[in-house]
């Protein structure tokens, strides 16, 4: 009996153990089946933040954009920018894809056989690396797409083709297998808003009880061995600010407490404003990625009491950077509260017109408020007059990558068709260096503008960190983007010359990217050796190059000229103002056949294209040939090019190297192309766009 109660349990024990392991063989199964993609996948249209997929064999293909290196803007090719990243090559393979934050800017290179492109900013990013799941983290093996993609539904290994359903958000199905839950996704890609509170005690400066003769020489000495000194006032207010002597401490550039001889400075120990001052702090060091940050309006958001329609003849989007440093003092602070609040009175604040935000620096930049937190002129000026001082040194170049990187987003109210425009507030001058971020903000399309207040005088200067610190941060000289104020009594005067000149759309040439800020001519070559059918290859390789750009009345403006032995003007620039009116205009263009007057053609276009560009925009011409001219070209591409025309030359098949070259803007290697087919057009298409953006950023914007 024991025997045959022995042989049960064991019984009982083998088919569990075998129902077990053939659950979990079945569990491992189904793990090893990933969706697939297909080679024109961008990542922007998949909605999950954190996937693998198969990439098919084939992907490396201009056709496929790619913008980025390393960090890749999310309307780029998921799997050529595998292959370009070196994950994958050619015959495809298994990727993991990762969503993060949007960038500022996106640099282009050439890495193993792609070509990507650069771009100034993207709302968006992705990541790509080997299709290994990361530990404590489920894949789906369904993806989610924000639109409609007629493209055969794959699972495993089948290739059977299924009804794709449309909508604002579809599915392709690939596998039915457990979708992950949302929680474990999104905790490895979504920035977290950041709220530090710091003990008041340690924050808070007090008085101290020390001669003002002794500490002067404490920080005198102390300033021997520190670069980078900065001023503070004490707490006399005198009429005259420019005095030396409300400039009679010094102090390091040090990241340690300070005890100041400025009782002023005090703030009340634990009070609700100082208190919010203290959350929100950007923290220096993580990346574009780790950093999550989060105005306080965000943290407590307050209800519009109105919505105004603002000033139509201002539509901009502003963003002010109020000096909040201890250099500043108290009551000088409540002047530039007063000064922002009259300039947010005369924008006229509402949703048709400027939009307004701010950020407070010192040690560290922080949001205020951004620019969807407000709508009318009067909740802003309350909002302003309630803004505590942060205290710090005066870190703009630091604040400055805070608002290039974080403050002009979608998601703080950043309308796109408005420019973006940063007024920058400074007390003397910065505590740390301005050109670089400064530069990467205007690449960025930002229009910097900076306000300075009492000026260095002469016993001070030793003490700048970067000289000239204005003319290095501006994107012009010329005075339009800086304003110099003697002193705190005169800053009122300039609230009207600067609410104009922010408002001065047409003179925000610093707004522009590579992409918005070029009126292009093409001079496309319709002589008898080209042929229809390759005439309407040409026609595509105009219409790819062309819908690169933004186009606009007041953006990129298209304009096209057809040759033979005589010219036709097939569209001027001021013809069409839309993208999609551009690219149908380019399709109905006519093969005219005939002889090839290329030189004659270039002069045309510049009398007919070129003379009616307008003065802030970059004249691109780019002109396509098949052969060589029965008349000279280096006469009129010469007046071209002195007229300010950047000329690309792209030749085909029987086309002449030695014209090529006249015709191409210096030098020759950037702006000239020859294919031998013209088939084989499509591979300069990214090239051109890129060549375009980097001489774009290279040079001075005047």
């Amino acid at each position: 009996l024991i025997t045959s109660g022995f042989l049960f349990v064991l019984g009982v024990f083998l088919i569990c153990t075998y129902a077990a392991k053939e659950a979990t063989r079945k569990m491992k199964k189904a793990k090893l089946y990933v969706p697939q993609i297909d080679c024109d996948v961008k990542a922007g249209k998949i909605i999950n933040p954190e996937f693998i997929a198969k990439c098919p064999p084939g992907c490396q293909d201009v056709k496929y954009r790619v913008y980025g290196t390393d960090i890749y803007a999310s309307f780029s090719s998921v799997c050529n920018a595998a292959i370009h990243s070196g994950v994958i090559d050619n015959t495809g393979g298994k990727i993991l894809v990762q969503k993060v934050a949007g960038h500022s800017g996106y640099r282009g290179s050439f890495s193993n056989g792609v070509r990507s492109l650069s771009l100034p900013r993207w709302r968006e990013s992705f990541l790509v690396s080997e299709g290994k799941p990361r530990k404590g983290v489920t894949y789906p093996s369904t993806l989610e797409y924000s639109s409609s993609i007629s493209t055969a539904v794959k699972s495993g290994n089948c290739t059977d083709h299924a009804d794709v359903p449309t909508g604002d958000a579809i599915r392709k199905e690939y596998q039915t297998s457990p979708v992950p839950t949302p929680a474990t996704q999104m905790a490895t890609t979504t920035p977290t808003p950041t709220t530090t509170t710091t003990d008041p005690s340690t924050t808070t400066p007090r008085p101290t009880t020390t001669p003002a003769t002794t500490r002067t020489k404490a920080v005198a000495a102390a300033a021997k061995t520190r670069p980078g000194l900065h001023r503070v006032r004490d707490i006399v207010f005198r009429g005259t600010s420019t005095s030396a002597n409300n400039r009679n401490i010094l102090r390091p550039n040090t990241g340690i407490q300070r005890q100041e001889h400025v009782a002023a400075f005090q703030r009340v120990v634990g009070s609700p404003a100082h208190l919010a001052m203290e959350t929100d702090l950007w923290k220096p060091g993580l990346s574009l990625f780790d950093t999550g940050y989060s105005s306080k309006e965000e943290l407590n958001p307050k209800p519009l009491e109105s919505t105004s329609q603002g000033n139509p003849n201002c539509k901009v989007d502003l963003s002010f950077l109020m000096d909040g440093s201890w250099s500043i003092g108290k009551r000088r602070f409540q002047l530039q509260k007063q000064f922002l609040g009259n300039v947010a009175q005369a924008l006229g604040i509402g949703s048709s017109g400027p939009l307004m935000g701010i950020i407070q620096y010192g040690d560290d930049p922080s949001t205020e408020f951004n620019l969807k937190t407000y709508a009318n002129s009067k909740d802003l000026r309350n909002a302003i007059e309630k803004i505590s001082q942060k205290g710090g040194l005066s870190n703009v170049g630091k604040a400055l990558s805070f608002v290039n990187k974080n403050f002009f987003l979608d998601a703080n109210g950043n309308r796109g068709g408005a420019p973006n425009v940063a007024v920058v507030m400074v007390d003397g001058w910065p505590t740390d260096r301005v050109e670089e971020a400064s530069r990467l903000a205007r690449e960025s399309g930002i229009n910097i503008f900076f306000v300075t207040i009492e000026a260095a005088a002469e016993n001070e200067k030793q003490n700048i960190v970067e000289p000239n610190f204005v003319d290095k941060a501006v994107c012009r000289t010329n005075g339009f983007y800086s304003i110099n104020v003697p002193s705190w009594f005169s800053l009122h005067k300039v609230v009207q010359p600067l609410v104009k000149r922010v408002c001065d759309t047409e003179r925000l040439v610093c707004s522009k990217t590579c992409l918005n800020s070029a009126d292009i001519g093409f001079v496309i070559d319709g002589s008898s050796s080209v042929s229809t059918s390759n005439f309407r290859t040409v026609l595509q390789f105009v219409a790819n190059i062309s819908k690169e750009f933004e186009i606009s009345d007041t953006d990129t403006r298209i304009g096209a000229v057809q040759y033979t032995y005589e010219q036709r003007l097939e569209f001027s620039f001021d013809k069409y103002s839309t993208k999609q009116d551009v690219l149908s205009a380019i399709k109905r263009i006519n093969y005219w056949s005939g002889g090839t007057s290329t030189g004659a053609a270039i002069s045309y276009a510049l009398e007919a294209l070129f003379s009616k560009s307008k003065p802030n925009k970059r004249k691109i011409m780019i002109l396509i040939t098949d052969g060589r001219s029965y008349d000279d070209v280096r006469v009129p591409a010469l007046a071209a090019h002195q007229s300010g025309v950047i000329a690309y030359s792209v030749g085909v098949a029987w086309a002449a190297q030695d014209e090529l070259e006249d015709i191409a803007t210096d030098p020759d290697k950037e702006h000239s192309f020859f294919v031998d087919e013209f088939d084989n057009l499509y591979h300069f298409v990214n090239q051109i766009i890129q060549n375009i953006c980097t001489e774009f950023n290279s040079q001075p914007r005047n």
